[in-house]
């Protein structure tokens, strides 16, 4: 991503009663919706496809058991698994490394922002849009292809929460350790492409083998599309799913603070 709107966190006329954070927030979400990364991608490509796969009649039968979930029902979670992959692992790494590159996090210090406002202030724009995206897929899967709203829908939105930290983390650590704008593209996307995998994208992980099925399990989104599956049924997310998802979320988190760099 690039920067089109001068420094993060400077301060416009008539603004003078808000805090720095909230003007980063508002800058930093007008800086997202102009980009093509985050707003296409991470937010138009997983609607693109479940509009695609709800076109698609063998998407509408039932999987054999399954619970009487069709594919299309066990493909929902993985197009919100993505939304929330790319947002956190490739949209925001950019717009970070990108700004420490250009000096931008440098030039906060002397500000009342501060560079780690603009940390916090991704953070929530990445969080705003990923309530934003699942809750269309889900509105849109409901109205126009008859995807069930899950049955047990808090242990969706507990499965939601522990997913999108261990992806932040994950976004982060690769936020941190990137040198560059284009090296942090590149290091997001080989993470991005086999955690897809393991969720189940192109071979459901019911029919994975067995040792494949384990990695899957120890993975934040093949942890993550269990957890979702299960509440779809009506059941809350084994136990061992939540602490994947927690231990993923925590190491990566680690590695994120100790080798995070303000210039």
């Amino acid at each position: 991503m690039t920067v089109t709107a001068g420094v993060p966190g400077a301060m416009v006329p008539g603004a003078a009663r808000r805090s720095p954070l909230a003007e980063l927030t508002q800058m930093e979400l007008k800086l997202f919706l102009r980009e093509r990364v985050g707003p296409i991608w991470g937010v138009g490509f997983p609607m693109l496809l479940l509009v695609i796969f709800g076109a698609i009649p063998s998407f509408r039968k039932v999987l054999p058991g399954s619970g009487g979930l069709t594919i299309l029902d066990s493909y929902t979670p993985i197009l919100v698994l993505m939304s929330l992959a790319l947002l956190a692992m490739v949209a925001m790494p950019l717009t970070m490394v990108g700004y420490r590159e250009r000096g931008v996090l440098r030039r906060l210090r002397t500000t009342p922002a501060g560079p780690a406002r603009v940390l916090t202030a991704q953070l929530i724009v990445s969080l705003c849009m990923a309530v934003v995206t699942v809750a269309l897929i889900i509105v849109v899967g409901r109205l126009a292809y008859g995807v069930p709203v899950p049955r047990q829908f808090g242990a969706w939105l507990v499965t939601a929460v522990f997913a999108v930290a261990a992806l932040l983390a994950t976004g982060m650590f690769v936020a941190a350790i990137g040198p560059t704008a284009r090296a942090a593209g590149a290091i997001g996307n080989v993470l991005f492409y086999p955690l897809m995998f393991f969720s189940g994208l192109w071979l459901p992980i019911p029919s994975m083998p067995a040792a494949l099925q384990h990695v899957s399990h120890a993975t934040p989104l093949g942890a993550a599309w269990e957890s979702f599956q299960q509440a779809d049924l009506g059941h809350w997310p084994p136990a061992l799913a939540l602490v994947a998802m927690a231990a993923w979320a925590v190491a990566f988190g680690a590695g994120a603070a100790r080798f995070f760099r303000w210039e």
